[in-house]
């Protein structure tokens, strides 16, 4: 007896739904292919204690990194409320809640699995430099609050401890060259090294500490001014040097104990100050400072009525009383106070306070040295009340800024021995390429090396027209299978 119709439709369904099936075993096995998925997200986070302020900065990179070294870019900053941690003397506790809100910020940020895995550190520069020096026991107790604080938050914490100033500087100058794609580029479709003559020098002015750094022309003789970096499998070596008490803040205080020592009277006519400007000042916080030196003849205990005589020429003067030239006399490799530098070489980024105080002088422009020089000389010319009523809003530092500016050129000229021909060389930025610039990140670059890769995880995929053909064999073998059980459930007997 020969089949019947329900057996014929029904091994034809069971058919089809084996060829199809078998079809798209095929396609899987034959045609897929190994894709790699983007590797996770690591972040890390840093916090910049400086001698003024405290900032917090989240950075991250994609775990898989390039050369044993992360790709990375920030993606928060936040400025800590109240002044820098070595402010916190009298009540160290203060100095650790302080960071409280920008921590819970960033944690906000970073995904809640991560917390545990997010490298944390926290690097004081020269405030706490200098405190360490007048007071250790109060820098170890500073230092201990803020790290009990960083300790209970639910991030791997890498400690906090004082930088040293070439630290500061080398970190610095990574960071500069990073954002500017001098140390890693991306260039049809993969990652490059650029070539070592596009590195440029970084130059940084803080409160209490100023640092040069950059690549000499020639081998560096001492090595105690040498860095050296492994960074996406280059080497590099550079001079980088920081001067501790030649930051904005300290030459300023030790300018007007100088100006106070060599006047007769408790009258001193400050010639950085605009004419015109009185202020009564207490010389006790300014003797604090390790950076000030005072003669016995001075009563620390008195206050001291300032009279502002806007005299530029007479200001240099003073500023010069600040530097050792004489010990560099004769050398070429040298810049002031007898310390080593080979000549200045390249191009040069200069950031902090340089660019606070040329972005308010609007000197940021790359103006010529004849038109900087003549604008800082020009406002120092003019007489308080004009300057007060020129910049309302903004008096806290308003009457420093003439000596600043003037300080700034005498460093950069007399004492980095930049010249008119070398001056256009000077960019006065706060960022680059959306970047704040500062040490922060360099740090970071360079702890990613310590931070093991992860290789990116792996997929099978296919093109898109094979995906295309195996939903259709897919569908197509659901059907027949779907068809073969209605047959067999609902066909009646023949």
């Amino acid at each position: 007896m020969g089949l019947t119709w329900k057996k014929r439709v029904f091994m034809a369904l069971l058919g089809v739904a084996t060829a199809s099936g078998l079809t798209v075993l095929i396609l899987i096995l034959v045609e897929a292919t190994n894709v790699l998925l983007p590797a996770d997200t690591k972040f890390g986070i840093v916090l910049d204690a400086g001698s003024s302020h405290t900032s917090l900065f989240v950075y991250q990179w994609p775990a898989n990194k390039e050369k044993d070294t992360g790709v990375v870019s920030q993606a928060m900053t936040c400025q800590i409320e109240g002044p820098g941690i070595s402010s916190y003397t009298s009540d160290p506790t203060q100095a650790g809640e302080s960071l409280r809100g920008c921590l819970e910020e960033a944690l906000a940020l970073v995904p809640k699995a991560q917390h545990q895995e997010t490298p944390t550190f926290l690097g004081a520069t020269a405030g706490m430099r200098l405190l360490s020096q007048k007071n250790s026991s109060q820098a170890r107790d500073i230092l201990a609050a803020v790290s009990q604080v960083l300790s209970e938050s639910p991030v791997d914490f890498w400690g906090a401890k004082i930088l040293d100033g070439q630290d500061e500087g080398a970190f610095g100058w990574i960071t500069i060259n990073y954002v500017l794609g001098m140390l890693l580029k991306y260039s049809s479709g993969e990652w490059i090294l650029p070539e070592e003559e596009m590195l440029v020098g970084a130059l940084d002015l803080g409160g209490a500490s100023t640092q040069i750094s950059f690549v000499p022309r020639s081998p560096i003789l001492d090595q105690s001014t040498q860095a050296t970096f492994l960074l996406y499998g280059a080497n590099y070596s550079i001079y980088t040097h920081s001067y501790l008490c030649f930051g904005r803040d300290q030459v300023l205080y030790r300018l007007l104990v100088q100006l106070a020592q060599s006047s007769p009277v408790p009258r001193v006519r400050h010639p950085c100050y605009h004419r015109g400007y009185y202020a009564t000042l207490p010389l006790a916080p300014l003797s604090e400072s390790p950076c000030v030196h005072t003669m016995n003849s001075l009563n620390l205990t008195q206050n001291i009525t300032v009279e502002g005589m806007g005299n530029p020429g007479d200001c240099m003067a003073a500023l010069r009383g600040l530097f050792n030239f004489s010990s560099c006399q004769g050398r070429e490799d040298c810049a002031f106070n007898g310390v080593y530098q080979p000549p200045v070489h390249g191009q040069f980024y200069a950031f902090s306070n340089f660019y606070y105080t040329f972005h308010f002088l609007n000197l940021t422009s790359r103006q010529p040295l004849s038109i900087v020089n003549a604008t800082i000389w020009k406002f120092c010319l003019k007489s308080w009340n004009v300057v007060e009523a020129s910049y309302p809003g903004q008096e806290r530092w308003l009457r420093d800024y003439c000596a600043s500016g003037l300080y700034i050129l005498m460093l950069l000229l007399e004492g980095y021995k930049f010249s008119e021909e070398t001056w256009p060389s000077i960019q006065f930025q706060k960022q680059a390429a959306g970047t704040d610039i500062g040490w922060t990140l360099g740090y970071m670059l360079n702890l990613t090396g310590m931070i093991p890769a992860e290789a990116p995880a792996e997929w099978r995929a296919q093109s898109y027209g094979i995906w295309t053909a195996g939903v259709v064999f897919v569908v197509l073998t659901l059907v027949a299978i779907l068809g073969a059980a209605a047959v067999q459930l609902f066909w009646p007997q023949d």
